[in-house]
C-alpha cells in the first residue's frame, strides 16, 4: 500500500480541470473573490501594513518575482504570499472550514504567487484551488478539536499543506515532488493558542504560506521527505493529535474516534471542498447564523423588537468553548462580538452590517435596543446541533414563541449568490465600483482567464 502522502500526492498530479465538477469550479471561484474582497478591506489594517514593512526591510536586495494586492509593492514569492494572507485576515472576510480553519487565507496567496511566477491560465489556477482545499480541508477534518486541545493553532497547522498543494499543482509540479513537499510540510507546520490568549497576535496563515512555499523550494531541490511522514508512528497525526490512530481528545460530536483512511477514502468522488462556508461577517464564524436565523424567525412572522421577552439558542457545544474546550478564552456572559449580541441584531436590524467589524472598532454604532436585547438571550451548548447550526427560539411579551433550526450550510452559496451578498462592502473598497465589478466578472470567468494573476492587477486601484 502506498504512504499516505503518496496516495494524495498522485491524485493531485493527475487532477485536471475537465475532473472537477461545476459545484466544485464554482465554490474555487467564489473562495477566490472571497479572499481577494477580504484583502481589499483589510490592506490599510495595521497587520497588513506591518507585514508589508517587515517583508520590505526582510527582503532588502531580494528580486521582486511577485505583487501584493491593493498596493501593488514587489517582493519575492513568499513575501508576497505572507503579505497577501496577511491582508486577506485582515479584512476579516474569509471562508470557514469547521469553524477553526480559514483555508483561502492560506491556499488563495499561494496559489496567487504560483500563477503569477508560471503565467498560470485560470483553469490551472481554478484546479490548483480546488486541489489545495480538498487536501487540506480532508487532513484537517476529524482532527481540529483535538489539535487545539494541544495548544497549536489548527489554522496554520493545516494550512501550510493546502498552500503547498495549490502551489505545486499550478507550477506544475509531478507526484515525488508534491510527495517531497508534504513531507516538508509536517517539519514546518506551526501555530499555537498561547500568545493570543495571553495578550498576543499570533502569525498565522501568513507564517503557514510563507513555509508552504518553503516546502516546495525544499523539495524541488532534492531534500527527501521520508515515506510515512503523516500517519507514521512518530509522524504528523501522532505528534498533533496525540496517537496515529485516530483517536480524539475532543470532537465537534459525541464519537472521538475516526479513521485515518478516511482521509483519502473517494478521492474526487466526494468533494468535502463543498463543505466550506462563506464568513461574511467579520466576526468569528459561530455567530454568523446567529444573524440569519434570528432574522429570519423576524421576518416569517412580523416580530419587533418590542414583542420579544427573550431568545434560546441551542448551539454545537464547542462553539461555546472557542477556541477549545482545552483552552477557552471567551467568556459566555452577553457582550458585544458574542452569539447574544449577533441574535439581537438580527431581531433589531434583521442583519448585521458587513463593514462593521466590532473587534477592530469599525463601522457603525450598536442601537441601544441591540445591546439592551443581547442580555435577554441564553446560549445553551449541545452535542447533537450541528456546527454553524444554531436552533433559535423567540419567546414573544404576549406568549408566544416561534423556533427555527440552522442546518449548518446557511453560509454555503454558489456564485451568483455571493456576489448579492458581497455588494453591501463595495462603499467601503480602495477600488472604484466599476473595478470591483470587472474583478468579479474575471473571478465568474476564471476558466476562460488567459492569465490568472490578472486577477491581483483588478485589485490595485487604477490611479496607482
Amino acid at each position: 500500500m502506498p504512504s499516505m502522502s503518496r496516495e494524495i500526492s498522485a491524485w493531485v498530479e493527475t487532477l485536471t480541470f475537465e475532473d472537477l465538477p461545476p459545484n466544485v469550479v464554482d465554490r474555487a471561484k467564489g473562495v477566490t473573490l472571497q479572499a481577494l474582497s477580504s484583502a481589499l478591506l483589510g490592506y490599510e489594517f495595521a497587520e497588513a501594513r506591518q507585514a508589508v514593512a517587515m517583508m520590505q526591510e526582510e527582503e532588502a536586495g531580494g528580486g521582486g518575482a511577485a505583487t501584493c494586492l491593493v498596493t501593488g509593492t514587489k517582493l519575492t514569492k513568499a513575501g508576497a504570499a505572507l503579505v497577501n494572507a496577511e491582508t486577506i485576515f485582515a479584512g476579516g472576510k474569509w471562508d470557514t472550514f469547521k469553524m477553526l480553519t480559514h483555508p483561502g487565507c492560506a491556499i488563495i496567496p499561494a496559489a496567487l504567487a504560483a500563477a503569477e511566477v508560471s503565467g498560470a491560465n485560470g483553469k490551472t489556477f481554478l484546479t490548483g484551488v480546488a486541489a489545495g482545499y480538498e487536501i487540506m480541508e480532508r487532513l484537517a477534518s476529524d482532527f481540529i478539536p483535538t489539535v487545539m486541545s494541544r495548544g497549536f493553532h489548527s489554522g496554520p497547522v493545516f494550512g501550510i499543506f493546502g498552500a503547498a498543494i495549490a502551489y505545486a499543482k499550478i507550477v506544475g509540479l509531478g507526484a515525488n515532488l508534491i510527495h517531497g513537499a508534504i513531507a516538508q510540510c509536517v517539519n514546518l507546520a506551526s501555530g499555537n493558542l498561547e500568545g493570543i490568549r495571553s495578550g498576543g497576535r499570533a502569525l498565522r496563515e501568513g507564517g503557514a504560506v510563507r513555509n508552504a512555499l518553503l516546502a516546495v523550494a525544499m523539495s524541488k531541490h532534492g531534500a527527501p521527505g521520508g515515506e510515512t511522514i503523516l500517519e507514521g508512528e512518530a509522524g504528523f497525526y501522532h505528534a498533533y493529535t496525540g496517537n496515529n490512530l485516530g483517536v480524539l481528545r475532543y470532537s465537534f460530536t459525541a464519537d472521538n474516534k475516526t479513521d485515518l483512511g478516511k482521509i483519502t477514502e473517494n478521492l474526487g468522488q466526494d468533494w468535502i471542498f463543498l463543505e466550506t462556508l462563506y464568513r461574511i461577517y467579520s466576526t468569528p464564524g459561530f455567530n454568523i447564523a446567529h444573524v440569519d436565523v434570528t432574522a429570519a424567525i423576524c421576518k416569517e412572522h412580523d416580530i419587533d423588537y418590542e414583542d420579544v421577552e427573550r431568545i434560546e439558542a441551542v448551539v454545537n457545544w464547542l462553539e461555546t468553548e472557542y477556541p477549545s474546550a482545552a483552552f477557552p478564552s471567551r467568556s459566555r456572559d452577553p457582550r458585544p462580538d458574542s452569539p447574544h449580541y449577533y441574535s439581537a441584531w438580527g431581531v433589531v436590524r434583521r442583519s448585521f452590517p458587513l463593514l462593521k467589524c466590532v473587534q477592530r472598532n469599525v463601522g457603525e454604532e450598536d442601537p441601544a435596543e441591540v445591546l439592551e436585547l443581547m442580555n435577554r438571550v441564553e446560549i445553551i451548548p449541545s452535542h447533537r446541533r450541528t456546527l454553524f447550526g444554531p436552533k433559535i427560539t423567540i419567546h414573544l411579551k404576549d406568549g408566544r414563541s416561534f423556533t427555527k433550526s440552522a442546518t449548518g450550510t446557511e453560509f454555503i452559496w454558489d456564485f451568483p449568490t455571493l456576489t448579492t451578498r458581497l455588494r453591501e462592502i463595495v462603499p467601503g473598497l480602495p477600488i472604484s465600483e466599476a473595478q470591483y465589478g470587472e474583478l468579479v466578472a474575471a473571478c465568474r470567468g476564471l476558466d476562460d482567464v488567459e492569465k490568472a494573476a490578472k486577477l491581483i492587477d483588478l485589485t490595485i486601484p487604477s490611479d496607482s
